[in-house]
């Protein structure tokens, strides 16, 4: 039997004005998809690229009622999340996309 996972995750632009939260089942391709601004939308428009947290479910419905929860709260409620986590908003993606070409 397969584990699946799903990742529910929050981006935020260089000056950390702007959060967007968004559910995947493959965070480092959907991470790129935004960092390449691969897709129009608000993340794109918003130049939301920088990952600053991001939470992990087995069943994605779990993912998409966090999803839910998360854009229904107050932006302070999501602030508090991340830096509860992340303190000093890093780029939790720096260094996945590092390659050494041959």
């Amino acid at each position: 039997m397969k584990i699946h996972q799903y990742y529910v995750y929050i981006l935020t632009n260089k000056l950390n004005t702007v959060l967007y939260v968004g559910v995947t089942n493959d965070l480092v391709g959907r991470v790129y998809q935004h960092k390449q601004k691969l897709f129009k939308g608000f993340s794109a428009t918003y130049n939301c690229n920088k990952l600053v947290y991001y939470e992990e479910f087995q069943w994605i419905q779990d993912a998409i009622a966090r999803e839910k929860q998360l854009k229904a709260g107050s932006r302070q409620k999501m602030i508090d999340l991340i830096i509860e986590d992340n303190l000093s908003w890093d780029d939790l993606s720096n260094g996945w996309y590092d390659y050494v070409s041959c």
